[in-house]
């Protein structure tokens, strides 16, 4: 990878999983933020299934890239077999693709494949039992294959774990997003943890910066794996109530919901869900729920070993809350936009004059267009 840097050959990559919060924000930045020298590709899933290892073949052997990424995951609520076929089975035969073709592979991993606790290393793995749940056992398996092939068949990877990712242009409300979509539904009359309860975020916009700085350091990075952390931890009732006081709301209550009383009433929630259905009424609850133990129990993540690479972080300052403003209002314009919330107050906003006209005089807009708005685009066109 290095060498063919500076032989100044534009490199040729390959993203899986393009369409995700973490995938959408690596092709923005090799679009936008990057030299000519780099050119990244993010096939759809109807040109490259990372289901079909037919497809990942010949969709490699036709491009011949100089490196992939794969940011691909299966919901976290998915059932046994797609868990396996795209968290462990796609990314086994990509890292085959990528050993055949001796190119870098990087694996976006998360921190579902750890035990809780504090200031967790690289290598504090839990053990591969059958009662994980589907993600966290696919995902688990997934990073000890790609060890086992830096091994046996010289399969040049760098894994990457996330922990709680937070940033703009995520189109699935999950993870940190859930969270604060439940606070701005005021969906959440108290908080369903305990007092001290950290966890470990990750920035996505900064993630691009270090899968850059990587590939263009494969000697360092080759057979390892990271945690991509911000380095101070979260307490997560201090985060709630953050939110909720940029938010303007009452809630949730700072009452903290013991354990006992959660679980008991996910159950509940599930027994009542599963007797609509009997009745045609199909529901179910946020997938993230499979996780109600972890609100209640410490997770946080060591960045030290990030810290002693040669990889700098490209904003030392930024973190969850001094990216919390930016994100209230990129969220609540959204989520306002696709009618999911409107309990929010107006004067977060600033809605701009001509969202108000659509909204109470659509005539009048239509009125100006057709005066002032409507002639063909001088620079484009045909003599």
């Amino acid at each position: 990878m290095t060498q063919k840097s500076s032989s100044h050959k534009k490199l040729l990559g390959v993203l899986i999983g393009g369409s995700g919060l973490i995938g959408g924000t690596l092709a923005h930045y090799f679009k936008t933020q990057t030299s000519a020298d780099i050119d990244l590709r993010a096939p759809s899933s109807k040109k490259l299934s990372i289901r079909n290892a037919v497809d990942i073949r010949d969709y490699l052997k036709r491009v011949r890239p100089d490196f992939v990424i794969n940011t691909a995951i299966a919901n976290i609520g998915s059932d046994a077999q797609l868990s396996l076929e795209v968290n462990y089975v796609g990314t086994l035969n990509m890292a085959r693709a990528a050993a055949a073709l001796k190119i870098p592979y990087i694996h976006v991993s998360s921190a579902a494949t750890l035990p809780t606790g504090e200031n967790l290393v690289e290598t504090d793995t839990l053990s591969i039992t059958p009662d994980l749940n589907n993600y966290a056992k696919s995902k688990l398996m997934a990073e000890k294959t790609l060890q086992y092939m830096h091994k046996h068949v010289g399969l040049d990877y760098t894994c990457i774990r996330l922990a709680i990712v937070y940033g703009e242009h995520d189109h699935k409300v999950q993870g940190f997003h859930r969270l604060f979509f439940s606070v701005a539904d005021e969906s959440m009359p108290v908080l369903f943890t305990k007092k001290g309860i950290s966890h470990s975020y990750s920035n996505a916009n900064k993630f691009p910066h270090f899968v850059h700085h990587i590939l263009n350091n494969r000697e360092e990075f080759s057979g390892q794996t990271y945690h991509f952390v911000d380095k101070t931890p979260v307490e997560l009732a201090d985060l709630i109530l953050t939110i909720r006081s940029y938010l303007e709301l009452k809630s949730p209550r700072e009452i903290y919901v013991p354990y006992s009383l959660a679980k008991f009433g996910k159950k509940t929630l599930e027994i009542l869900l599963k007797g609509l259905t009997r009745i045609g009424i199909n529901g179910n609850l946020p997938p993230e729920l499979m996780f109600l133990e972890s609100f209640y129990k410490t997770q946080t993540l060591s960045a030290e070993k990030l810290g002693n690479s040669s990889f700098v972080d490209p904003m030392p300052d930024e973190n969850i809350y001094t990216k919390l403003p930016a994100l209230v209002v990129y969220y609540l314009t959204r989520w306002t936009h696709e009618n999911l919330i409107s309990t929010y107050s107006d004067k977060i906003l600033h809605p701009n004059a001509m969202s108000n006209e659509f909204d109470s005089s659509p005539d009048e807009i239509l009125e100006t267009v057709h005066k002032n708005s409507t002639s063909p685009f001088e620079d484009l066109l045909v003599p």
